[in-house]
């Protein structure tokens, strides 16, 4: 059976150049069609159709860089070799930035050129052949979708669809990274109070002597620095949602406040006198066993059923790999529509790869590997070798970060080394206690009891200038 050979369409307006190129890469066995100006390469372009074009910067009629642009616009583009005898660096980027698959320089080296070309030809063999993956087009991309098809997603969709339609407390528990959030806002803009706020404060990202007046507001005058009243979270949400995220790193003291809060309706700000009714509903989320924090002490247990009238559990990654493609596919409409890339093809090796990795960081880490992926993508298609690479990367750090020695979460018997350990990760997390309890793998609230326990000072302060 013949094989068709590659076509490769060179634009160039140096009679010697093209000569050599079209004799080497003939003698290669390529199928070459030439042309020395914009006319021709737009004449060739749509009668010949070829596979790779070795386009010129600087043509008689035309700005190459701009034939580039309107070539990326077609559909299924060749893969374009950009050559030109300016070495500077704004011409490069804006190559890049227009589609180049590859930039060379003059006088070209053949040796380069032909390295670029078997990339190129790697890539179209790919999308013509290989199996795979076939992303649509972006115009059934949802942002807030919640990918999935196995049994335990569609359990989730399906309680989603009852809670959307009342105003109960949730508690969503799942590892970081599987979509916590996602399914918060899932469960506000598919309900009736759609049109009010939904707003998420992050738990273990405020100072802990700023978090009720996060959450209730406060008078002109109640602290240091309160130069005017000031809404809080519960307040400016109206009749909408809040998510409590990372609720475990609440410290206890404002747990039993908004205990009070989820039992009357009611608050008073920081500093002052007035009650204030909010209506709000409160969806809390953790990356955390909450009934054994419950159990060991460090979560109030009246809290913990007053959240947990339902609560969802979002299963890990690892655990349906079943919804890897159709992840990988809704993610890289995200991905093409942000960073304005084209990878619409992914090829099963690569796939197969994705399937068979553990997810320690869930979907989040997914996407970072996809967003990383489309960056460094020549042409439209993800390649195995890239997937294989970037998860190699991924495995090195992984393995770096479990040499981290953590501490027993629910052990108070001391140490010799456990003090130390809490003190370089302090260090590590620049004093930050949600930062360092992460580092460590247990709750804020235990981190509090730790440096309590061994007496570990506060951040020590720089000396100021006499």
């Amino acid at each position: 059976m013949n094989v068709p050979k590659t076509k490769i369409l060179i634009v160039d307006d140096e009679p010697s150049a093209l000569e050599i190129l079209e004799m080497h890469l003939t003698e290669k066995d390529f199928d070459v069609r030439t042309a020395v100006d914009a006319k021709g390469f737009s004449e060739k372009t749509d009668s010949f159709k070829p596979e790779i074009v070795i386009l010129d910067v600087r043509l008689p009629d035309a700005d190459g860089l701009d034939l580039l642009k309107t070539l990326r616009e077609k559909r299924d583009p060749p893969h374009v070799i950009v050559v030109t005898a300016f070495h500077d660096m704004a011409t490069t980027i804006k190559a890049i930035k227009r589609g180049a698959f590859e930039y060379v320089t003059k006088p070209i080296d053949l040796d380069d050129l032909d390295a670029a070309i078997e990339r190129a030809v790697g890539l179209s063999l790919a999308r013509e052949g290989a199996e795979g993956l076939s992303v649509k087009e972006l115009h059934d991309f949802e942002p807030l979708d919640i990918i999935g098809k196995t049994k335990k997603m569609k359990e989730i969709f399906k309680t989603i669809g009852i809670l959307s339609s009342n105003r109960v407390t949730v508690l969503i528990e799942g590892e970081t990274g599987t979509g916590k959030e996602l399914v918060a806002r899932a469960i506000h803009y598919h309900g009736p109070f759609r049109d009010e706020p939904f707003i998420a404060i992050n738990c273990s990202a405020i100072v802990e002597n700023l978090l009720e007046s996060e959450f209730f507001g406060h008078e002109k005058g109640a602290f240091t620095g309160a130069t005017s009243a000031k809404k809080g979270k519960f307040e400016l949400a109206g009749g909408g949602a809040i998510l409590l995220d990372e609720i475990c790193e609440m410290p206890l003291a404002l747990q039993a406040k908004l205990l009070r809060f989820l039992q009357d309706r009611e608050f008073t700000r920081v500093g002052g006198e007035r009650t204030i009714s909010s209506n709000a509903r409160v969806i809390a989320s953790t990356n955390r066993q909450t009934l054994a924090m419950v159990k060991a002490g460090d979560f109030r247990e009246d809290l913990y059923y007053r959240l947990s009238v339902t609560t969802i559990r979002i299963p890990p990654l690892r655990e349906r790999p079943a919804d890897i493609t159709l992840l990988v596919e809704h993610l890289l409409k995200k991905i093409n529509r942000n960073l304005n890339t084209r990878v619409n093809l992914v090829e099963a090796r690569a796939l197969r790869r994705m399937e068979n990795y553990d997810w320690p960081g869930n979907v989040r880490q997914l996407e970072n590997l996809l967003t990383c992926a489309a960056m460094h993508t020549q042409g439209n298609s993800l390649r195995d070798e890239l997937v294989s690479e970037l998860l190699d990367g991924m495995r090195a750090r992984e393995e770096t970060a479990g040499n981290v020695t953590c501490v027993d979460e629910h052990s108070d018997a001391p140490t010799a080394d456990e003090k130390e350990r809490i003190v370089n990760a302090l260090q590590a997390a620049k004093w930050h206690y949600g930062k360092a309890s992460e580092i460590l793998g247990v709750s804020y609230p235990t981190l509090k009891k730790r440096i309590k326990k061994y007496d570990i000072p506060p951040k020590p302060r720089k000396h100021s200038r006499p």
